[in-house]
């Protein structure tokens, strides 16, 4: 049983309102998570534009999705990891490739590095050791892919934790995490 509210379309805000008919212009309906998010109006907003300037990255969606994958399992997120494995079957990820990216692990080489690297945040608490972040660089990535790799986990962070507080109630097909 969720422990916050979900805001309803009826007693939301106007501002939160206003929020929910934008994301259903983009997205059809109002997930869960966001309807939480709405209880404070400027949360929903923080967590929308962090989506969507990240988004304008140099990750493209796919990878973002990964990272939020990655993220959830090491979290052990079940609603993070229902929502993003239905929008990953949405970009055309096999179902292996999902359960892989929730263990943080990938067929291709890159997007390996930038999980790992993303789980190894996840699980240090951001304090990563030197041979970690070496090991980032030695597979590739730029200073700009980690601090982009370093914001993506932060977001997904955000997420999983308002939802294990809320015990948001799942409206995407269930999935469960698999923590590594």
């Amino acid at each position: 049983m969720a422990r916050l509210t979900q805001v309803t379309d009826d007693n939301a805000t106007p501002k939160a309102a206003e929020l929910f008919t934008a994301i259903k212009g983009k997205i059809g309906v109002v997930p869960n998570l966001y309807r939480v998010l709405a209880n404070e109006p400027a949360a929903l907003k923080a967590t929308l534009t962090i989506g969507e300037e990240l988004g304008q990255g140099s990750f493209d969606q796919k990878t973002r999705e990964a990272i939020a994958l990655a993220v959830a399992g090491a979290n052990n997120c079940d609603y993070c990891a229902s929502a993003h494995s239905a929008i990953s079957k949405n970009l055309k990820v096999d179902d292996a490739e999902i359960s892989s990216r929730l263990n943080a692990r990938s067929s291709d080489a890159k997007l390996q590095a930038i999980l790992t690297f993303a789980k190894a945040v996840v699980d240090e608490k951001g304090f990563v050791s030197d041979a970690q972040l070496q090991s980032a660089r030695d597979a590739g990535l730029s200073d700009g892919e980690i601090v982009e790799t370093i914001v993506n986990v932060v977001a997904n962070i955000l997420t999983n934790y308002v939802n294990h507080i809320a015990q948001t109630e799942i409206d995407f097909p269930v999935v469960k995490a698999q923590a590594a």
